[in-house]
């Protein structure tokens, strides 16, 4: 991946080839993210948590699913653990809480589509 698409608009990349975990880079004690679709159906968006970085517990009127790119993360869904590392994918349903701890640095891919 070239830093180039880093400096690129959503629509910039669109037709382009990139690897969503170059898309962020990691931020000491923070969270990152930026948005690589908009639209009023959905979002894709791409975070790098730094590690102990969570996102607390919260409801999303539609279901999101994620995708680990890089490092791994705890995230409950209605209060129950489930460790997500680099490949592997979670459904976080609709109206349900769920929150997000990253155990290590962690990268992932949030992919929302509004019914």
């Amino acid at each position: 991946m070239t830093p180039i698409a880093k400096q690129k608009s959503p629509e910039d990349m669109t037709g382009q080839v990139f690897k969503p975990a170059d898309v962020v880079n990691y931020q000491t004690g923070a969270i990152v993210s930026r948005e690589v679709i908009g639209k009023k159906t959905g979002t894709v968006t791409v975070f790098a948590f730094d590690v102990g970085q969570q996102l607390s517990e919260h409801t999303a009127p539609f279901d999101a699913m994620v995708v680990g790119l890089d490092g791994e993360a705890e995230v409950f869904i209605a209060g129950e653990p489930n460790r997500v590392k680099a490949g592997d994918m979670i459904i976080m349903p609709a109206n349900v809480p769920h929150a997000l701890q990253a155990v290590r640095p962690f990268k992932m891919l949030l992919i929302m589509i509004k019914k």
